[in-house]
């Protein structure tokens, strides 16, 4: 079994993977003043809640866009395991190849969810990714990383909004019953659900026009259940994307290491 963990911007997302089945995925808040102990006995609780033995895992593998958070992450999954720990970046195998003007910009999180969508999907690839930003990576029909768009968050977005103006309220981010909005909150709700879903949709006929050819588009990150519901074009919802991932890169790395 191993500790699978992926750090973003707002959230942390962790699991414990035996075999090829994942079994568990949690959320958890990215937060710079934690401690290693802190965020140790985060991740122990979690363990515990799943009845999960730390003894039983053999290894942790991170992937990571915050770096001030890394470390501190890191020593807390070999507190609680005793084992090495993998971090995504130089040195580690993802046998990705990436056809981008500088291949090291691109960040941990979309290469994992790249070597994920090929282990499991038909290329060529569209990969939605909802988080604090929101960023669509395209893999061609032989398997390369062609290149990333990204886009200013849903969340950000709204929160945005509100805080630049002084008469919106704050939403949850729920569909309204209709389309054309009549009061105030439906009218942001019908923007922030229905415009995105919209974007995306858009984004995939553009996306698929300049590869010439039909794709398999995949949504994941802790936004994306929704507004995939909404979408006309046919995407699939993959919550556990970047874990597949990390597992994947852990087998690829494992026996060198």
């Amino acid at each position: 079994m191993i500790l699978a963990i992926d750090i973003g911007n707002t959230s942390i997302v962790i699991g414990c993977i035996r075999n090829e089945e994942i079994l568990f995925v949690e959320h958890l808040s990215t937060d710079v003043t934690k401690t290693v102990l802190e965020y140790a006995i985060s991740f122990k609780n979690v363990l515990e809640m799943y009845q999960m033995n730390p003894k039983e895992i053999e290894g942790s593998i991170i992937s990571s866009v915050v770096p001030p958070v890394t470390n501190s992450v890191r020593e807390a999954a070999r507190k609680i395991t005793n084992q090495e720990v993998m971090v995504v970046g130089p040195g580690i195998k993802t046998g990705l190849n990436i056809l981008m003007d500088n291949p090291a910009q691109l960040g941990s999180d979309l290469a994992v969810n790249a070597v994920a969508g090929i282990a499991e999907y038909k290329v060529p690839l569209i990969i939605f990714d909802l988080g604090t930003a929101t960023t669509i990576s395209v893999v061609d029909n032989k398997k390369n990383y062609i290149g990333t768009i990204i886009l200013p968050g849903i969340q950000v977005s709204v929160d945005s909004l509100i805080k630049r103006t002084s008469q919106l309220p704050s939403i949850s981010l729920e569909a309204p019953k209709k389309l054309i909005g009549t009061n105030s909150i439906d009218c942001m709700k019908s923007g922030v659900i229905y415009g995105n879903a919209a974007c995306m949709d858009g984004m995939v006929q553009r996306i698929r026009q300049e590869l010439g050819e039909e794709a398999t588009v995949i949504a994941t990150g802790g936004l994306a259940k929704s507004i995939v519901p909404h979408c006309k074009e046919r995407i699939i919802f993959d919550d556990a994307l970047l874990l597949k991932g990390l597992l994947q890169i852990y087998k690829k790395n494992r026996n060198s290491r």
